[in-house]
């Protein structure tokens, strides 16, 4: 499995229509493109939506000649969580952080850890936990609830 990366302000179109990999036509001006937000060969998460098309999933950008970003797994769409067959028309894509992979709204916010690229080397007890990567554990955690690895 391909290294997981989330990026904010990372934004691009496309024009691809289909169920297949999408073909992405530049960075949104702003924003930075798949390739440099998030990384050849990298996976994210994303969001594809034109009206009332959408599909949120997960998904492995390549740099190439157009950059493409692979649909491996869809977490929510317009088709009833499946692959959408998107129309003609212009589409924006998105890195994005899906809603059913955020900590759940019954954890308090004290008593869990959401974290990237860091690494976490103090003892600690955890009521639970949510570690989204990449992260270096050199210290004692531990858990007594669900810990969630993204």
């Amino acid at each position: 499995m391909a290294q997981l990366i989330l990026n904010d302000r990372v934004k691009e179109t496309t024009t691809t229509t289909g169920t297949g990999t999408v073909n992405l036509a530049g960075a949104v001006e702003g924003f930075e493109t798949f390739v440099v937000g998030v990384g050849n060969g990298k996976e994210t998460f994303y969001s594809i939506f034109a009206g009332t098309e959408f599909e949120v999933g997960r998904g492995t950008v390549t740099d190439a000649s157009p950059d493409t970003l692979s649909r491996t797994t869809v977490i929510s769409s317009s088709n009833s969580d499946s692959l959408v067959n998107f129309s003609a028309g212009e589409k924006t894509v998105i890195c994005t952080y899906p809603a059913s992979k955020a900590p759940s709204p019954d954890m308090d916010a004290t008593t869990y850890v959401t974290t990237h690229n860091s690494t976490l080397s103090d003892d600690q007890t955890l009521d639970s936990g949510v570690l989204a990567g990449p992260v270096t554990v050199t210290g004692t955690q531990t858990v007594t609830g669900t810990l969630v690895i993204l």
